[in-house]
């Protein structure tokens, strides 16, 4: 699988280098669509902090991924579902921390979670 990124530096806003606007995939033969996950023990409790959250969410993400034989390097979009607007920066650097080097498309939203003590939730979709 070939993964093109697509970030014009001209005729649209700079994206800051965290992530891209656009990502091609050529040569894939999967796709993982991965609904909503949240940063939830496997007891279903949710830890008292942003931070513990993220830390839950993306080992979550993994574990899920891995089930379909893929690792966060198939993931190609990513949309964070967040309780408040606080928690950008908190969220990116999880992101940054998770991806390393990887930028891929992203968006950020913040929603009413169903729970008051769900902070963060994560949706992606990931290609092989």
């Amino acid at each position: 699988m070939e993964q093109i990124p697509h970030n014009p530096e001209t005729g649209v806003y700079s994206t800051g280098g965290d992530w891209i606007h656009g990502l091609e995939v050529r040569g894939t033969e999967r796709m993982l669509f991965v609904s909503g996950t949240m940063g939830l023990r496997p007891d279903f409790t949710a830890p008292p902090t942003l931070d513990e959250q993220l830390e839950c969410v993306w080992n979550n993400l993994r574990a899920i991924l891995a089930s379909a034989g893929m690792t966060v390097d198939n993931i190609v979009r990513l949309t964070s579902y967040l309780r408040d607007a606080d928690y950008a920066e908190a969220n990116a650097q999880a992101r940054i921390k998770a991806l390393g080097d990887r930028r891929i498309p992203t968006t950020a939203i913040v929603v009413q979670t169903l729970e008051p003590d769900w902070l963060i939730e994560l949706e992606i979709i990931a290609a092989a």
